[in-house]
């Protein structure tokens, strides 16, 4: 699985810790930056992040920032893209499994490197259930296309 990450400067020091975890379990990652620290604007790094996912060249994304939100934001705004801002195992896990969300952010002032690594393994490895679930991301589809 190809795996897309990227953060601003309120989530390096995570992002790091995230990628090392990823490329141990032997994902291939594509990072979108920042690779050192320096001030960033998030929708620079989320805005091409969302776009690679949304056009299938990567299956899943992370984003990381001081909190997710901002990045969760930014990513939401590109079509196709089902991004969510967790902090806690329950929301990583059903995120994937009821919403097929396809970006995970995470805060990097809000988490440390243990919880977000097993969250970053739920989100990768829970599949979308579907079912009577189908008609609800059919509907967030709707909306994205002003269906609704």
């Amino acid at each position: 699985m190809k795996i897309a990450i990227g953060c601003d400067h309120g989530g390096i020091e995570l992002k790091l810790e995230i990628v090392k975890h990823l490329e141990e379990r032997g994902f291939e990652i594509v990072d979108f930056g920042i690779k050192e620290y320096k001030s960033v604007n998030y929708p620079e790094i989320a805005l091409p992040l969302a776009k690679a996912v949304a056009n299938k060249e990567c299956e899943r994304g992370i984003l990381v920032c001081g909190t997710g939100i901002g990045m969760s934001m930014a990513a939401n705004k590109v079509k196709g893209i089902r991004a969510a801002v967790c902090s806690d195992h329950f929301s990583a896990k059903y995120t994937r499994l009821h919403n097929d969300a396809n970006i995970l952010c995470l805060g990097g002032r809000v988490i440390g490197p243990g919880v977000a690594n097993e969250m970053v393994d739920l989100f990768i490895d829970t599949e979308y259930e579907g079912g009577r679930h189908a008609t609800r991301v059919q509907m967030i589809t709707d909306i994205e296309n002003g269906n609704m």
